[in-house]
């Protein structure tokens, strides 16, 4: 390395370029879908805890989604780069494989509902969930361990706390990171993409099967949900990380790192409340339990 090359030590996030009259409004509305997501995750959580119908494998994943939501928002206010990294990548992970989990949750529900509650039993939820959260970060510390063994010596600004604006500081070559980034991308996003659409594909076909229109309203009613959140999900980070990188200019990265950190988690409450019959029910109970106490 050159003697005129100085090793940075910290970095300064850059913010939208905008007015900064426009700044204020910003500012604002960023705040309010931070509570939005910290409120409607926290409702989400709180129902499913406090409601012993809701105590199912669906909605077991689904507190799991609610967390990793709540979490992954919070994580975008920065402390320490290599720390903030980490845990970006962990809690992506782990919402991707959790939103592989529900599909596969409802493809035993829909397509084999007589040996539901023996398959997806208590022990086997919570086997699934451990391994989606201990192999995210263990996949997320591998990239972490790259990073750090990476000299960086500027510039200092970074648009996005996230791995591939963090790779633009090093001053050494990146390519190794670059591989790994992308078998990652294929194993954490093409891959469950896929399983959630083959489950999805026998899901269509069990739910055509139906003769009640009633079960097929309620059948198409519970995956609508979860497939509008994985197409919201998996459509941002496939576009973010496996487009090609002449089709994102600085300040449409921003946006789809800005959408899919903090739009999503935002989103996946309303969606899963709003579509929800079950849900509804449980904050209709809820609230008249708190009016006659």
């Amino acid at each position: 390395m050159g003697g005129n090359q100085t090793w940075i030590t910290e970095v300064t996030l850059l913010g939208f370029q905008v007015d900064p009259a426009l700044e204020l409004f910003l500012f604002g509305l960023f705040c309010l879908f931070y509570m939005f997501t910290l409120l409607g995750n926290g409702v989400i959580l709180g129902l499913i805890c406090l409601d012993s119908r809701l105590h199912t494998p669906m909605y077991f994943f689904l507190s799991h989604l609610a967390i990793v939501d709540m979490a992954y928002a919070s994580n975008n206010v920065p402390k320490i780069l290599a720390n903030l990294t980490f845990l970006y990548l962990a809690f992506a992970h782990i919402e991707c494989l959790i939103l592989v989990m529900m599909s596969y949750d409802r493809l035993v529900a829909i397509c084999h509902p007589l040996h539901y509650t023996v398959i997806m039993n208590w022990r086997m939820c919570m086997a699934l969930a451990v391994t989606c959260w201990v192999f995210s970060f263990l996949l997320a510390l591998v990239h972490l361990i790259l990073i750090l063994r990476l000299p960086f010596c500027g510039p200092h600004e970074i648009n996005f706390c996230e791995i591939l604006s963090v790779l633009k500081l090093a001053c050494a070559d990146t390519w190794l990171n670059q591989v790994v980034i992308f078998v990652a991308c294929v194993f954490i996003l093409l891959g469950p993409l896929c399983l959630v659409l083959v489950s999805y594909s026998r899901i269509l076909f069990a739910i055509l099967r139906i003769r009640s229109g009633e079960g097929r309203r309620k059948a198409f009613s519970t995956c609508s949900s979860h497939l509008c959140v994985v197409g919201l999900f998996f459509g941002s980070a496939i576009v973010m990380y496996m487009a090609p990188k002449s089709h994102h200019p600085e300040e449409q990265q921003k946006i789809l790192s800005l959408f899919y950190s903090l739009f999503n988690p935002m989103l996946n409450p309303l969606i899963y409340s709003l579509r929800n019959a079950e849900v509804k029910g449980a904050l209709r109970r809820a609230l008249y339990k708190q009016r006659h106490m």
